[in-house]
């Protein structure tokens, strides 16, 4: 028998001849299905605005109540539908909300759907069938799921991203930062230097003079003398959404561009796992390397773990160090190579350089190699010209990550330019290699053989000099001749040596760095290439500008058009949104592999009438032609969360009073400076993408003064993954879970399907690995209670914890347990007594009040619900079951288990929704005492730990220690074969065999 069938012949035997009024499956069905329509009803969960219609589900407007927003990370309606790992998140922060209500704070909770994206898309190119049908299908199945859940959402503030009225707002924001720069010497209103500011006030400082014009002297004649066109290149060096030409990750599987947050670390798309390649494209682009400093430094405002702050550091990858420029000799013009160096130190130590294939200097290439240049360096070509043409196709052909793993061939070629050494002369050979990447750094490096071990590999083919700038410390024992001839010194600690010049190339003073060590001569060199004009100090970043065009149906059209001199027009405010028009097929077309010059096909270039359009943009009716790209799915999910304060307000993004009040600075006191979302919960898989995405937009929006808060979330949660057994045959091939059975044979057990031989393995839910439970499922077996109370109950939020349906009965019973306390099941009558409450009740009720409060706070749902079942089971043993204790009981599980809840305070004689009533609050005079620590343990080994009364029965402590949920997890739902208990110090047990 398999496990699903086991758990559900347990639930089936509980229901034969039960008494009238026992709580099972069926029972719980019809009470959830009844308290959720009441919920409904009486708008429970109504968030109350400041002001407007969006009420209380008293008509009440917020009137100085507390806010709490609590939000889950946006989610996809897939048309899987959810499994039973899917609402692991979405139960927690729905207990977090109905704690927070029961508190008396005004709480916001809801739920929208992030629905562009690639999924639809691509069924939609299978099928033919509009992407929007398939989306919306899957969210009404979605909500259907969420709401049979008990989820306590404000419905009335729900949208998808394909809202029309949403992408309005979406495309207005673009139009923001489209019409917007980055002023690094604006003071904002936090104190701090660096601001997005209209792009109109960098025209003005243009136009008076204040800033000089890139590449022209004098100020407002020059500006206004300037061609359209050559105004338009300008500013577009500066906006923060901004057109570029550069090389870009094309992904063929996809048929689209890709920004490189969405490529794995193998050089392969994120979504389907796909080769991503190299290639140079016309885009939008984000200028998010702007704020690069400010989103490291604000980390330190917000509430998130250390793990996602450290990897958002680590992917911006902030660096100091200097911009060098080269003079370039040899190619068909005046050139300059600018190369950033962390270690502008190790210039007396350049022997060469090298850039990516994709360098603009390589369109300036000689027609011949010269006198005396090695066969080895030609790579076999007759020309520098051919030789470069060839190795950049073949550059193309690979993924990034193949190109850097093919570093240790030390492919590469020289391309008959030379470049300069601003400090000493020297003439150094220009390489290209494919391991040198475009979007990192400027695409081109000085080359330290004696200092980096790939640059001496390089060295050592090619028969190039290398120079050691920097030896050992005395103290270590080394030497430099420890290494010449043998490998470099790469170490950062140590002094700086043949390093000194009396006569500069670039006529600066002197200089010498020799005897300094390293962190000196860097400080030094930065300030000599200051003062004579050949670099500067730079600070880089790991991060790219972010590649925001998709060539794909499914997703918002930009607000842009483009006349015929192909100049970029914003769509006027009021004419959006620009809708997503029909076209007669949904499919990406590719470059062609053998065409350099080919480009793409997006799906909306297939609808010319929609493409080419007559619009009046304030110089009468001209014709103009729509971007046929679409913008990526992260631009729905970067601002969603605002879009909850008032999803109908027509007039603005969002309404300043309304934002001050629900995610301003000062809007709660958990939220500190940052302001933002109370609390953010989502996979940690979103660690980089969306949250670093999500945080640029509410920068520059802050920055543009249309938010209060410098954060969009406060304090962010990661839960964990809900896990599971999955089963192949000895080909390999996944069987369905359900349908495996196992056996114990020689003191292991051995699992077989249909006679056949199962291998078991333990990982992900999936469809693919046929082992997916729905919540469906546990909604006919068990009722949402018992699978809210089973999610809740299985460890702590932020692990990951393996699913067991057979323990899910578990949860059923200590419901059952608790109904039985309230209602006589023969008869419904209630059962409970009006006495007061023995003095061990009333202590246990207290600590129970005060540890619940406790763990809810922190998060910690599943050691609530231990303590519940041990006052719970307490109950259990009392002939009386008092009223005062029972009331605070169910107020307290009720965050967990709702329905079952509501319908006991209802029998209690309640006739308000417990949604409000005031969570129970504990004395302090039944806690003056204390405590000790109690160890449980399974056959010899700590599974837990309990605080408990010095005075605790050994009866108690055995029921507190089997409550525990690892202990629970461990017996498998099966009584222990003996529990040996030593109060109140340990608790030992040999599980059944």
């Amino acid at each position: 028998m398999s496990a699903n069938e086991n758990s559900e012949k347990q639930a089936d035997d509980g229901a034969t001849s039960e008494p009238a009024y026992r709580y099972n499956a069926q029972m719980a069905q019809t009470i959830e299905g009844k308290w959720q329509e009441r919920w409904d009803k009486d708008g429970e969960f109504w968030a109350a605005n400041v002001s407007g219609g969006l009420t209380d589900g008293r008509g009440r407007n917020a009137d100085g109540a507390t806010p709490y927003f609590v939000i889950d990370m946006f989610p996809y309606p897939s048309g899987k539908g959810l499994h039973v790992g899917h609402p692991l998140g979405y139960i927690a922060t729905d207990v977090v909300s109905r704690y927070h209500r029961m508190k008396g704070e005004n709480v916001l909770h809801a739920m929208g759907y992030d629905a562009f994206g690639l999924p639809a898309e691509q069924y939609a190119v299978q099928t033919g069938q509009h992407p929007r049908v398939t989306t919306e299908q899957n969210i009404a199945n979605m909500r259907w799921q969420l709401h049979r859940l008990g989820l306590s959402f404000d419905d009335r503030r729900s949208f998808a991203t394909i809202d029309n009225g949403y992408i309005r707002w979406t495309q207005w924001i673009f139009s923001r930062i489209y019409e917007s720069w980055y002023d690094p010497d604006f003071q904002r209103r936090d104190g701090g230097l660096g601001s997005a500011r209209p792009i109109s006030e960098l025209e003005e400082a243009f136009r008076s003079g204040a800033k000089p014009i890139p590449g022209h002297e004098g100020g407002g004649a020059v500006w206004d003398q300037l061609a359209e066109a050559e105004r338009s290149e300008i500013l577009n060096g500066y906006r923060l959404a901004y057109i570029s030409k550069s090389p870009v990750n094309w992904c063929p599987g996809l048929g689209t561009v890709l920004a490189n947050e969405e490529v794995t670390a193998e050089g392969r798309s994120e979504r389907g796992n796909f080769p991503v390649f190299q290639r140079e494209l016309k885009q939008w682009s984000m200028r998010i390397t702007a704020y690069g400093h400010r989103l490291i430094e604000d980390l330190g405002l917000l509430d998130w773990p250390e793990k996602v702050k450290l990897m958002q550091r680590n992917w911006i990858g902030e660096s100091h160090g200097a911009l060098i420029r080269f003079q370039v000799e040899g190619g068909d013009s005046p050139q300059s190579m600018e190369v950033y160096t962390t270690r502008p130190d190790t210039l007396f130590g350049a022997t060469f350089a090298v850039v990516s294939p994709e360098h603009a200097l390589l369109e300036h290439v000689p027609q011949d190699w010269g006198a005396g240049i090695p066969d080895s360096w030609k790579g076999g070509y007759e020309t520098p010209t051919a030789a470069v043409a060839a190795y950049r196709k073949a550059a193309q052909a690979k993924t990034a990550k193949d190109r850097v793993d093919e570093a240790g061939a030390k492919s590469g070629l020289f391309t008959g330019l030379y470049v300069v050494n601003p400090i000493t002369g020297a003439r150094l050979p220009v390489f290209t290699a494919d391991y040198v990447l475009m979007d990192y750094g400027t695409g081109a490096i000085m080359a330290v053989p004696g200092g980096d071990q790939r640059d001496y590999d390089f060295a050592a083919k090619y028969g190039l000099p290398v120079i050691y700038t920097v030896q050992p410390l005395p103290e270590s024992g080394e030497s430099l001749d420890d290494y010449r001839g043998k490998a470099p010194f790469v170490s950062h600690d140590g002094v700086v040596v043949n390093s000194s010049v009396e006569s500069t190339y670039a006529k600066g003073d002197a200089l010498s760095l020799d005897g300094l060590r390293v962190d000196a001569a860097i400080e030094k060199a930065t300030a000599w290439l200051e003062a004579a004009g050949v670099g500067r100090g730079e600070t880089s970043y790991r991060l790219r500008d972010w590649l925001f065009s998709r060539q794909r149906y499914w997703g918002e059209p930009f607000p842009v058009v483009y006349d015929e001199d192909g100049l970029p027009h914003l769509i006027p405010d009021d004419q959006l949104p620009v809708k997503l028009p029909e076209v007669p097929d949904y499919s990406p077309k590719t470059f062609d592999p053998d065409d350099a010059e080919s480009s793409p096909e997006a799906p909306l270039s297939r609808n010319e009438g929609w493409v080419k359009v007559t619009m009046d943009l304030g110089q009468g009716p001209k014709t103009y032609y729509r971007d046929t790209n679409t913008m990526p799915n992260w631009a729905g999910s970067c601002w969603y969360y605002m879009r909850y304060i008032d999803p109908g307000d027509e007039r603005h993004l969002v309404e300043p009073e309304e934002f001050d009040y629900w995610l301003g600075p000062n809007h709660n006191a958990s939220a500190g400076a940052s302001g933002g979302v109370d609390l953010y919960v989502g996979g940690v898989e979103h660690a980089v993408l969306h949250l670093l995405y999500a945080r640029f937009w509410h920068k520059v929006l802050y920055d543009l003064g249309y938010v209060s808060s410098p954060e969009p979330f406060h304090k962010l949660f990661n839960q964990g993954m809900i896990q599971a057994y999955a089963y192949t045959d000895d080909r390999g091939q996944y069987l369905p879970a359900a349908e495996v059975e196992g056996h114990e044979e020689d003191g292991r057990t051995v699992y077989s399907w249909q006679g056949q031989h199962a291998n078991r393995e333990f990982g992900k839910m999936g469809k693919s690995l046929k082992n997916i439970i729905t919540p469906d499922d546990m909604y006919a077996t068990y009722g949402a209670d018992t699978f809210r109370l089973y999610e809740m109950s299985m460890g702590p939020l932020a692990e990951s914890r393996p699913w067991n349906t057979r323990n899910v009965i578990g949860g059923m019973r200590f419901l059952q347990r608790l109904w039985r306390n309230v209602i006589d099941e023969p008869t419904g009558q209630l059962s409970v007594s009006e006495a007061e409450p023995d003095e061990e009740t009333l202590k246990l009720l207290h600590r129970t009040i005060r540890d619940v409060t406790e763990e809810m706070e922190g998060m910690r749902p599943n050691t609530a619900i231990s303590k519940l079942i041990v006052l719970n089971n307490h109950l259990t043993g009392l002939s009386d079951k008092p009223r005062a204790v029972i009331e605070p009981l169910v107020l307290m599980l009720s965050p967990i288990a709702p329905h079952i809840c509501e319908e006991l305070w209802s029998r209690l004689g309640h006739s308000e929704s417990l949604a409000h009533a005031p969570w129970p609050s504990y004395e302090q005079r039944y806690l003056a005492q204390e405590q000790v620590t109690a160890v449980v343990q399974v056959k010899g080994k700590v599974r837990g730990k309990l605080q408990v009364s010095p005075s605790i029965s050994a009866d108690e402590l055995q029921a507190q220690a089997l409550a525990l949920p690892a202990i629970q997890d461990r017996l498998a739902g099966k009584e222990p074969r003996k529990v040996i208990v030593k109060a109140p110090r340990i608790v030992s047990i040999v599980p059944a065999d």
